[in-house]
């Protein structure tokens, strides 16, 4: 067992991250390795420092905490618990897979049964040599084929239009003439060119509906059409802005060669 469990935590709330250290802070053994606010970030982390264990948000704009493990070889898949906002029913499946998982807010006896059954893992893995860590890492792969299957079982059409109500009217706004997406609470803004159309829906939730080649989420609370795209500017160092075709500067959190990439392919 190693003396002190090497943990890197995976969020890209920054009060969810500041929390999970202030609980690890009070444990016994335990050392913050490092801290991700996004998928690609993760990935270099993970590769970089080799924790112990990943506190692992699985709702992150971009690439998720699946993508995130998906980037990764088998050789380097870590010691996992996922962090997620779902209900107990929906996470029943992660028992079979991971090592834990936590329900947001995070409980401070959850997160410490959490350790010590990592612990746990990390001295049985000791022992056994590579047999116990190996059955891990098959265990993500198997959870990473399911989901894969069942979204390609149940991956919806995509919208062409999207109702937009108006009092007792209800007019269909065309996807090609939207320019961008903003979040607002519950609701999202649709920009198309000098109009505006407020829908009853969350962004996440309009994003899975969207044309993954069409259109792109470049932050929190912001998607964008990729050919309404006219450059990406440096403000400084890992703060990035997309500037629209009409002048409109979008401040962007999603790391720029993954935007370079799909402004190129996409």
């Amino acid at each position: 067992m190693p003396s002190s469990l090497h943990v890197l935590i995976v969020d890209d709330e920054p009060l969810a991250r500041e929390r999970l250290r202030m609980l690890l802070g009070k444990e016994e053994g335990v050392t913050v390795c490092g801290e991700a606010a996004d998928g690609p970030s993760a990935v270099a982390a993970i590769r970089k420092l080799r924790p112990d264990l990943v506190l692992l948000d699985i709702q992150m704009p971009g690439l998720d905490g699946f993508g995130v493990l998906r980037e990764l070889d088998a050789s380097e898949l870590p010691a996992v618990v996922f962090i997620t906002a779902f209900d107990q029913h929906a996470v029943k499946a992660f028992e079979a897979h991971a090592l834990d998982y936590l329900l947001k807010p995070c409980k401070p006896v959850r997160l410490h049964d959490a350790l010590e059954r990592a612990r746990r893992h990390a001295a049985t893995a000791t022992s056994a040599g590579h047999s116990e860590s190996d059955s891990l890492t098959q265990r993500l792969l198997a959870l990473l084929d399911a989901r894969d299957t069942q979204s390609a079982a149940t991956s919806p059409a995509h919208l062409t239009r999207i109702a937009v109500r108006q009092g007792e009217r209800v007019t269909f706004v065309r996807i090609a003439v939207i320019d961008w997406c903003e979040a607002s609470g519950n609701y999202v803004v649709l920009h198309a060119g000098k109009e505006s159309h407020i829908v009853r829906e969350t962004l996440g939730a309009l994003e899975e509906q969207l044309p993954p080649a069409s259109f792109l989420r470049i932050s929190r609370s912001v998607i964008v059409q990729l050919d309404r795209i006219r450059e990406l500017q440096s403000l400084a160092p890992g703060e990035h802005v997309v500037i629209l075709q009409d002048g409109r500067k979008l401040p962007m959190t999603r790391g720029l060669r993954e935007v370079e990439e799909k402004l190129k392919f996409g």
